[in-house]
């Protein structure tokens, strides 16, 4: 059985101080600085003149954080199960943002947001934690209506792989790098809670997903054994 929201909540409760700190609390994010960069840095590429911006499952702060570095006047909009989260990322953010900061606690697939009125939405280590095809779906589609007219919805999360034997190979490097990284115990448990928490799916079913929604101009940014960031352009 994989956890439930509330338990996937509790455990953010508890892991605020680690997830704030990009360098040493995100070792298990292959590329964490570099899809952080590219993610943020294409979004204003994309959206120049952006003056609104949706952050789910915002965590700490650290994409808004990113992307208020390069459009600095951005109204922002934090959406995440966790009230310790959303404390810390106000606590970092309203120091920073020249424009309005909104924290709204609860999950994505229930909250109220306002349709047509989001520039920018950035999904970094979220979505993995959809569950079935319908979830999926029907979260895409509320991300689409939420979005203006040439807004963006930029990703970064973890995947997984279409073929089996490819799947296999990726992820036994992924298990490699944990190791490597902090040892057997933390490939232990990043591996454990992965299998517990999440149910991430491929590059390929996230952007036919998009273009069936109704994203243009859908682009690969990265991708590095089971990481990737991508994204697409609401005409």
């Amino acid at each position: 059985m994989k956890s439930t929201t509330e338990e996937i909540r509790r455990r953010f409760d508890g892991d605020v101080n680690r997830f704030a700190n990009l360098e040493t609390g995100q070792v298990s994010i292959i590329d964490a600085k570099y899809l952080l960069d590219v993610v943020t840095e294409s979004a204003r590429r994309l959206v120049p003149g952006a003056c609104d911006l949706l952050d789910i499952g915002c965590g700490a702060g650290n994409y808004t954080l990113a992307m208020l570095g390069r459009l600095p006047e951005l109204n922002c909009t934090l959406v995440d199960l966790s009230e310790s989260m959303l404390a810390k990322a106000f606590e970092r953010i309203s120091v920073r943002a020249a424009g309005k900061v909104t924290v709204i606690q609860g999950d994505l697939r229930k909250v109220e947001l306002a349709e047509n009125f989001f520039d920018i939405i950035l999904a970094s280590a979220v979505l993995h934690h959809l569950r079935d095809d319908d979830d999926w779906a029907d979260v895409f589609k509320k991300l689409y209506k939420l979005l203006r007219s040439g807004g963006c919805l930029m990703i970064a999360d973890l995947v997984i792989h279409e073929n089996n034997s490819l799947n296999e190979f990726f992820w036994q490097h992924y298990a490699d790098y944990l190791e490597k990284t902090g040892g057997q115990e933390f490939r232990q448990v990043i591996l454990e809670y992965i299998a517990k928490e999440d149910t991430p799916r491929s590059i390929t079913y996230q952007l036919e997903l998009m273009k069936k929604t109704g994203f243009k101009n859908i682009e690969i940014l990265h991708k590095n054994i089971c990481f990737a960031a991508f994204g697409g352009i609401k005409e």
